[in-house]
This record gives structure tokens, C-alpha cells and sequence, in this order.
């Protein structure tokens, strides 16, 4: 629903190497350039504080990805399995959350 038929023709049919979830977003950088020329958006400092909202929602959604990531990524054996050398399981993942809060506190500021 967040494309009409025509574009998902579009994103469909284009072939990269690599992966094509960023091409929306590069539509839109090119419509609201076009926009710009157009007179539609009168001025450039309401573009790039456009652009700027979406460049940091794309940031937000990444820094969330990658905690939850790491919450997964990082967690520790199984200690009942009887593992040798890993004696030690912590519940809590107190250097993932600290990490969290440093990269959620940045982007705030």
C-alpha cells in the first residue's frame, strides 16, 4: 500500500547488484528536489529540513535494528550444557543496554 502499481513495476523491474530497499528513498530525495525546482517547496531551507526528518527517521529505525540485534547476537551459553571455560552467564546485558542509551542519547541531541 505504500507504492502505486506503476512504482512496484518499477522497483520490480530494476536490476542491482545489491539490495534495493533504499531506492524509495531515493525517489523521494528526487521528487522533492523536483519539488524545489518546481516552486512547490519555496524554500531550501524547508528541503533539507525535509530531507534532514527523513534521513533521521531512516537513522532512528537503525539504531533500534541494531540493538535488537544485539540483544540477540549477543547472548551468552548455555551454562547447564556444561561448557568448558564459560562459567559465568549474565542475565542482564548491561554493555549492550549502556550501548543502547549512548546511541539513543546521541541521536536525541
Amino acid at each position: 500500500g505504500f507504492m502505486t502499481r506503476y512504482e512496484r513495476k518499477l522497483f520490480d523491474d530494476l536490476k542491482s547488484p545489491h539490495l534495493k530497499y533504499w531506492v524509495p528513498f531515493v525517489w523521494f530525495g528526487n521528487l522533492a528536489s523536483k519539488a524545489r525546482k518546481e516552486g512547490r517547496i519555496r524554500d531550501s531551507v524547508d528541503l533539507q529540513t525535509l530531507m534532514n526528518f527523513c534521513s533521521l527517521q531512516v537513522v532512528t529505525l537503525a539504531v533500534y535494528t541494531f540493538f535488537f540485534a544485539c540483544l540477540i547476537g549477543r547472548q551468552f551459553l548455555d551454562t547447564d550444557q556444561g561448557y568448558q571455560g564459560h562459567d559465568l552467564d549474565i542475565y542482564i546485558p548491561i554493555f549492550t543496554l549502556l550501548q543502547f542509551f549512548f546511541y539513543a542519547g546521541w541521536l536525541k541531541v
